[in-house]
Parts: structure tokens; C-alpha cells; sequence
């Protein structure tokens, strides 16, 4: 399966891979891989005219056979009604409990960044164990303590032996 940034544009080529055999789960509201063309990361649906637009992006990506939406950074009632309209399962993320599943990105969830997108909830915080176990593995590198001999594999005695010349 692909999942790809739906959007009007899209409905097509949706139709094309599911005609052929992939299946596609298509993704509207906020759409990450467009964000500089789409103004931003910032919630969408807050207005009528992008409600309606995205909506109808939500039909058209199951009309054409997508078999789930991602449903990103929308105004909860809009997810609500996504959800409630289209005939394949929604996965929110940054969408509300509206959605029939959610998702959430593991680097953002664990912490592993200084910057969280509102949406997300830190289960934690692992960036500075993250960069002391970097710091330890680059130092132990340089003065070459790692690998131990634990890490390290060996000849089978007795198994490898050099074959013998017969000068």
C-alpha cells in the first residue's frame, strides 16, 4: 500500500494505482509533503471555503478508491463530519477522537525533539538519553573501547584453519 497527499488533483491518479492493483490510503487537511504551498503548517477547515474543499477531497480520494483517509490538522467537527460521511476509515492525527483510528509521528511522541506540534502528546522525553548514549558510543569509539570482545566475532577454532602448503 502507498498512502498518498490527496487532494483534488489527486483523484486520478488515486484511481489509476487502485485500478491496478495498490492499494492507496489518501491524506488531506494538513498535507506536510505540500506544506510550503499550501500555507504553512497550520490547522485547516477553519473556514467554509476549506471545510467544503476539504470535504469534497475526502469523497473524491474514496470515490476513487482509497481504502482509508489520514485525516491531518483539522477542526474537530470537520473531522466529525469526514468520518461520518465517507465509507473507509479515518485516521486522525491532529484531527480529534472523531476519527475512527489515530496516528501519531514516534519521534514527536518519544521527545525526541525540542519543537511538538500541538497535537501531540509527549509520552517521553528521550532526547537526553538519546544524546548521552551518542556521546558515550563516539567517545568509547575514539579511545577505542568499543567494540569489547563481546561485539566482536572470531574464527571457530579448529574450523578455519589455514590451509597447509605442501611445498
Amino acid at each position: 500500500a502507498i498512502k498518498i497527499e490527496s487532494g483534488r488533483y489527486a483523484a486520478d491518479t488515486v484511481r489509476f494505482l487502485v485500478d491496478r492493483g495498490v492499494p492507496v490510503m489518501g491524506h488531506i487537511g494538513l498535507r506536510p509533503q505540500a506544506v510550503n504551498v499550501n500555507g504553512g503548517f497550520r490547522a485547516k477547515g477553519r473556514t467554509l471555503e476549506e471545510r467544503q474543499e476539504i470535504l469534497a477531497e475526502a469523497r473524491e480520494t474514496v470515490e476513487a478508491g482509497a481504502f482509508a483517509i489520514v485525516v491531518e490538522g483539522v477542526a474537530e467537527d470537520l473531522a466529525r463530519e469526514i468520518t461520518m460521511d465517507v465509507h473507509a476509515p479515518t485516521i486522525g492525527i491532529g484531527a480529534s477522537p472523531a476519527c475512527d483510528g489515530q496516528v501519531l509521528v514516534t519521534q514527536d511522541m518519544l521527545g525526541l525533539f525540542d519543537w511538538t506540534p500541538k497535537f501531540v502528546k509527549r509520552y517521553a522525553s528521550l532526547r537526553s538519553a538519546m544524546d548521552e548514549a551518542i556521546r558515550q558510543y563516539a567517545s568509547e569509539v575514539r579511545s577505542r573501547t568499543f567494540p569489547e570482545p563481546a561485539q566482536v566475532y572470531r574464527l571457530d577454532p579448529g574450523k578455519n584453519a589455514p590451509a597447509k602448503s605442501s611445498a
